[in-house]
């Protein structure tokens, strides 16, 4: 019973909880014909999610108003040259996945530019960025849908062990998030400035330098979901990461991360995520029109939160 009651305060059990719920529902409906298709499409459409998630998770730890609004753009920037400079061929796959990440490096330094030097809130200065980035896509791109290297192609559409090779990816980068957040004196310096960052600054923290690498962080991982998203749905497109500016935040939100900054949650990022794209595979299953599925959707999220934060204030 203490194991229990210890779990139900954990803020990521709720969002692991609500997936499961989710995900018998559909089988149920479904009369558990596609068990086996609908977990692995959950792990693999969630792992991009899940991906953009944890960078943003890392700046909304920063506290009250750090967010990065230029993540949809980023994704489609770092999908869109990744993609032309490797012009199908799969010996440019490497020198892909570089540009792609110094792409991210760029928008990174671009975006706490912005933040520092024109003292600017950070939900400005992010979302002036992104016009600047998707800018910088729609004239790469022109129109064109790239086509990704036919073994980048293949490696993300499949799976190892029945894992999604993406899911893998997104696993490797969540132990990496992990082992910082909780193992690094990187980690303990975000949490404290989210915490409080004048007291951070009293401490001898270095704010400045860690907010600095916080948003390239978030930035860096944003392109490499775009480079991934573009490979595994064929070709780069202009709206390919117009999905991810809320979903890079609900999935923050409703894993467990404390809004207001100093508390992550990697674990709730992937409950969250998975929850997100179930509840969507769930409506579809029972049929219901688009509007319908976007209400419901809605009371969902708000009923898992709801729920989580007065687990949470009842374990206080």
């Amino acid at each position: 019973m203490s194991t229990l009651a210890g779990l139900s305060r954990k803020p990521w059990i709720w969002s692991w909880l609500a997936a499961f719920a989710v995900w018998f529902a559909t089988i149920m409906v479904t009369g558990g014909a596609s068990t086996l298709g609908l977990s692995q499409a959950a792990f693999t459409f969630a792992a991009f999610s899940i991906i953009v998630g944890i960078g943003q998770m890392f700046v909304i730890t920063l506290g009250p108003g750090n967010i990065d609004l230029s993540v949809p753009a980023t994704m489609t920037l770092a999908g869109t040259v990744a993609l032309k400079l490797m012009n199908v061929e799969n010996g440019l796959v490497l020198p892909g996945l570089v540009v792609a990440i110094l792409i991210g490096i760029s928008v990174g330094i671009c975006n706490y530019a912005l933040i520092k030097a024109l003292r600017i809130p950070p939900i400005i200065a992010t979302l002036s960025m992104s016009f600047i980035v998707q800018s910088s896509a729609i004239w790469t791109n022109r129109g064109l849908r790239i086509k990704p290297p036919a073994f980048l192609a293949d490696f993300t559409t499949s799976s190892t062990l029945g894992v999604p090779n993406v899911a893998i990816i997104a696993l490797v980068l969540s132990l990496v998030a992990w082992f910082l957040l909780e193992k690094t004196i990187y980690g303990r310096w975000i949490s404290a400035i989210g915490q409080s960052m004048p007291a951070a600054r009293m401490a001898g923290i270095p704010v400045d330098g860690a907010r600095f690498v916080t948003y390239i962080f978030c930035a860096v991982l944003a392109s490499l979901a775009g480079y991934l998203l573009a490979c595994f749905s064929g070709g780069a497109a202009l709206n390919m990461g117009s999905e991810y500016l809320l979903m890079s935040i609900a999935v923050v939100v409703i894993g467990g991360t404390a809004v207001a900054g100093g508390d992550s949650n990697v674990p709730g990022i992937w409950g969250a995520s998975l929850f997100m794209f179930l509840v969507v595979s769930m409506l579809n299953t029972y049929g219901l029109g688009a509007g319908i599925r976007l209400i419901m959707t809605g009371l969902i999220i708000i009923s898992v939160i709801l729920l989580a934060g007065g687990r949470q204030l009842g374990g206080r």
